[in-house]
C-alpha cells in the first residue's frame, strides 16, 4: 500500500466521530419532529372532532330519510330534534343520535369506527325507529388506498345498505352480489369492503336491542316513572 492510501488512526477517530454525530442528528430531528406532530395533534383534535360532530349533525336527516327526502324536509322548513346519546353495548360506547320529528322518533345514526386496511375507518349508519332496516351509510373519515379503498365513500356504493335489515350481517363478495344481505366489494379493496361490512355488522348487532327498547321507553315514558302509590325514596 502505497503511503498515500493509509489511514492514519486519527482519521479512523475523526470517521468514527463523523457518523455518531450523524446518528445523534438524526434521532434528535427525529424527536423534534414527533413531538412537533404530537403537539400539533393535541391542539387540533377538539376542532377536528367538533367538525366531525357538525358534518355528523349535517347528515343526520339524510341518513335517517334520504337525500332527496331530506332535501324536502329543509324546503318545507320542518325541524328536526337530534340529540345526542352514548350507549354502551359489547363492550363499546357509542354515540347514538336520536332524530326526533313532531316528538316522534323518526330513526337513530349511530357513530363507529374500526379497522380499514390502511388505517381506521369512521362511518355514520342511520336505521330506522325500531333499528330494523337500514335507513343510509356515511363516511366520516377513512385513509384507504387512493382510486381503490377509498371508493368506500362514493354514495352509489353506499347506497347498496339502504333498506339492508339488521337482522342479517353484511357480507361483501367478489362475484355479483345476489343474496339480501349481500354487497358488491369494490374492485381491488376487498377488505376495505369487508372493513365496512364488519363495522356496520358489529354497531348494529351490539345495537339493535337497546335502541329497540330505547324507542319503548322513550313512547311509554310512564314505564319508566316511579309508582305514584309506592312511597318516594
Amino acid at each position: 500500500m502505497k503511503p498515500s492510501e493509509q489511514t492514519m488512526p486519527g482519521d479512523n477517530n475523526r470517521i468514527s466521530n463523523f457518523f455518531i454525530f450523524q446518528a445523534w442528528l438524526v434521532l434528535l430531528l427525529a424527536s423534534f419532529f414527533g413531538a412537533s406532530l404530537a403537539g400539533i395533534q393535541l391542539t387540533l383534535s377538539p376542532k377536528i372532532e367538533a367538525n366531525k360532530l357538525n358534518e355528523t349533525l349535517e347528515k343526520v336527516p339524510e341518513l335517517i330519510f334520504g337525500a332527496e327526502a331530506a332535501q324536502s324536509f329543509a324546503e318545507e322548513n320542518r325541524q328536526m330534534d337530534i340529540e345526542r346519546q352514548y350507549i354502551k353495548a359489547g363492550n363499546k360506547i357509542y354515540s347514538v343520535f336520536q332524530a326526533k320529528t313532531d316528538d316522534q322518533t323518526s330513526g337513530w345514526v349511530v357513530k363507529s369506527s374500526g379497522q380499514g386496511y390502511a388505517d381506521k375507518i369512521e362511518l355514520l349508519v342511520g336505521v330506522d325507529a325500531k333499528a330494523e332496516t337500514i335507513s343510509g351509510l356515511f363516511i366520516l373519515d377513512q385513509k384507504e388506498t387512493p382510486g381503490l379503498g377509498n371508493k368506500i365513500m362514493e354514495q352509489a356504493w353506499r347506497n347498496q345498505f339502504n333498506n339492508k335489515s339488521t337482522q342479517q350481517p353484511m357480507t361483501a363478495v367478489k362475484t355479483k352480489a345476489s343474496a339480501p344481505n349481500e354487497i358488491n366489494a369494490i374492485t381491488g379493496a376487498t377488505i376495505s369492503s369487508k372493513a365496512v361490512c364488519g363495522i356496520v355488522n358489529q354497531s348494529l348487532n351490539n345495537l339493535r336491542q337497546p335502541l329497540a327498547k330505547a324507542l319503548l321507553n322513550d313512547q311509554n315514558p310512564s314505564d319508566n316513572q316511579p309508582n305514584n302509590h309506592q312511597e318516594k325514596k
